[in-house]
């Protein structure tokens, strides 16, 4: 699957799913939380995209201390937890954000990102996904979730975006 640098030239936020996108989907349970692995590349690549100006949000079905503290520590603008069904707080966060559906990039990688997947600009998945998500994903990462997606989409959106130096 190619990347269509059109659909990024006015991306203004990237959205992320969690688990399987920010993680590997691995969790473990230690002291009374759970606990995931996340990718410092893909953190860079998140803080190269909000010092550039870009907004960044989080929507997860998850609801952990460990996803509270990353992002905390990244600076993203926006966090969404508990939310099985995606779509009212998509509608919160365009509420609150100020930015359209238009100007979003999503990723995420299973059955519950499809309706954010299919109202973004773009919307981008990574290999492992599953089935329906691979079918309809704009972009499919090289990289997989949790060890490296979220950068090498960031990195698009650096280079092509809204905020981009073209």
């Amino acid at each position: 699957m190619t990347l269509e640098i059109s659909k990024l030239k006015n991306i203004k936020m990237l959205v992320l799913d969690v688990d399987g996108v920010l993680t590997d989907t691995r969790v473990w349970f230690d002291g009374g939380e759970w606990r995931r692995f996340y990718s410092i590349r893909d953190g860079v690549g998140i803080k190269r995209l909000i010092d550039s100006g870009y907004k960044v949000a989080v929507i997860t079905g998850s609801k952990s201390e460990d996803i509270r503290a990353r992002v905390k520590a990244l600076g993203i603008h926006f966090l969404y937890e508990g939310a099985s069904d995606k779509e009212p707080s998509f509608q919160q966060l365009q509420t609150e954000s100020g930015i359209s559906a238009e100007e979003m990039a999503y990723v995420g990688d299973d059955i519950f990102d499809i309706p954010l997947l299919q109202k973004v600009a773009f919307g981008a998945t990574v290999p492992e996904a599953v089935d329906e998500v691979l079918e309809i994903a704009d972009y499919v990462t090289r990289r997989p979730g949790g060890m490296g997606a979220v950068r090498e989409v960031s990195d698009y959106i650096f280079k092509y975006g809204a905020f981009s130096s073209r």
